[in-house]
């Protein structure tokens, strides 16, 4: 061995952190640019540099941040890593002990800024989840009745549903509930407002400004009524031929139901004498007094003469 090898050979080796010091400068790169690139603190990162591995929280984090450094200064991961243990094992005897699944320090190896705020939002939720569940089963809302009340407990009242609301005197509205329905509108000077087969769906509203406006059509029974907005009964629920009904909104709202309402005869009998009809079956009847038996007035019977009184034949009397 030469003079020089054994000088070398007593000389003491390069640690770890002055390796990894050398090699950073070497590069151009500050510590500053450096914690950026491996997300590890700058005063850890001077720990490592200067060896002070007891200002880590853990030996682990002395080798995964080692670790981390040394891939971005370009020097052989496993041999920096290699060389900080055997510096730990002088400073502490290594425990025999199972090491973590990662090491600390390894941006690769630790999760990402998302999955920790997803991880500590699920945590929040399991929390609130559970004081909620906690609080009503040991803290109910509600307050026991007292046991000492005299007054009984008030009965549960249920409101009755409110009467359904009548329409008012708004837009009359026929629609068509079959197709081909023939249908027409006239005033009352018989003016022709409208005349056509409707079809299936299709409206016609009544001009509100026009009054006496009736409707003529065989086919009661298909026509549907709204006033405004709200059904009202149909004019019949059969077929059969109606003539000058008025289709005012009083008029359809005055109406009686639809099965007494009564139809036109298929001859074509004109409405007045249908209207007589109507007046007369709504006419009071007058109730008739008992019959009164005649009275028979009976004949007057004649005196007897004296030729009678001497005859002692029987005296006749009148018929009854």
């Amino acid at each position: 061995m030469t003079d020089e090898e054994a000088i070398e050979a007593e000389l003491p080796l390069e640690s770890a952190g002055s390796r990894l010091t050398r090699a950073r400068e070497a590069a151009g790169i500050s510590r500053a640019q450096l914690a950026g690139i491996t997300k590890i603190p700058e005063r850890h990162l001077c720990a490592i540099e200067a060896g002070d591995f007891a200002a880590l929280a853990a030996r682990t984090y002395a080798v995964g941040f080692s670790r981390s450094y040394a891939r971005a200064v370009g020097l052989d991961e496993s041999e920096i890593v290699a060389q900080v243990r055997g510096e730990l094992a002088k400073l502490e005897p290594e425990t025999r002990r199972s090491l973590p699944a990662f090491e600390p320090g390894d941006p690769a190896r630790l999760p990402g800024r998302r999955l920790a705020w997803l991880a500590a939002l699920a945590a929040l939720v399991v929390v609130v989840g559970g004081f909620a569940v906690w609080g009503s089963h040991y803290l109910p809302g509600g307050s026991l009745p007292s046991l000492v009340s005299d007054a009984p407990p008030a009965p549960a009242t249920s409101a009755a549903p409110a009467p359904p609301a009548m329409p008012g005197n708004g837009s009359v509205v026929f629609t068509a509930l079959e197709p081909d329905l023939w249908v027409k509108f006239y005033d009352a000077a018989g003016n022709q407002l409208m005349q056509k087969q409707m079809a299936l769906g299709e409206t016609y509203t009544v001009p509100a400004d026009m009054p006496g406006v009736q409707l003529w059509t065989a086919r009661p029974q298909s026509l549907a009524i709204t006033i405004g907005g709200q059904a009202v009964p149909k004019l019949s629920d059969v077929q059969q031929t109606m003539k000058d009904v008025p289709v005012s909104a009083t008029a359809l709202l005055a109406r009686p139901a639809a099965g007494a309402i009564v139809s036109m005869p298929p001859s074509g009998e004109a409405a007045p004498v249908v209207q007589q009809r109507q007046r007369a079956a709504q006419r009071p009847r007058v109730q008739q007094s008992p019959a009164v038996q005649p009275t028979v007035e009976a004949t007057p019977i004649a005196a007897p003469s004296a030729e009678a009184l001497a005859d002692p034949a029987p005296v006749p009397v009148a018929d009854r």
